[in-house]
């Protein structure tokens, strides 16, 4: 019975990991833009031009997120994106309580920092999918 749901699913999953990589590219690229710009909605904290970490990562997050949404040096991309939110969860998250489930005082608020930093982990390995910028350019050097 597995097999023959594996064997009917399997044709999907090019279509199925560029739209995986589509959403969390797109979301991705809000989380940033929400920081830089107070866009698609008011960030809960301002954040001035060039301070550091968070401008720098609003601006990882929109570029990465960007390219990711695209297809375009999809690996490269999630990889810094993975490392960021790496980073994010340690030096945010991790200091305030040890389970990401719960916000603080109950855990460390730290959940979408791990999602995403997974997803795109998952997409360093994967790839863009067959609906991709990187796959056309591949098959253009072909």
């Amino acid at each position: 019975m597995t097999r023959d749901l594996d064997r009917r699913l399997d044709g999907y999953a090019p279509a199925v990991l560029s739209l995986f990589r589509l959403v969390y590219g797109l979301l991705f690229a809000a989380y940033g833009s929400r920081s830089l710009f107070d866009w698609p909605v008011r960030s809960p904290v301002r954040i001035e031009f060039g301070s550091w970490p968070g401008w720098y990562a609003g601006l990882i997050e929109v570029v990465a997120g960007l390219l990711i949404t695209a297809g375009l040096f999809t690996r490269a991309a999630a990889f810094v994106a993975s490392g960021q939110m790496a980073v994010a969860y340690f030096w945010i998250h991790q200091p305030q309580g040890l389970w990401p489930v719960a916000d603080p005082p109950a855990g460390n608020g730290g959940t979408l920092a791990v999602l995403f930093c997974f997803a795109f982990f998952l997409l360093v390995f994967t790839g863009g999918g067959s609906y991709s910028i990187d796959a056309l350019r591949g098959r253009a050097f072909r």
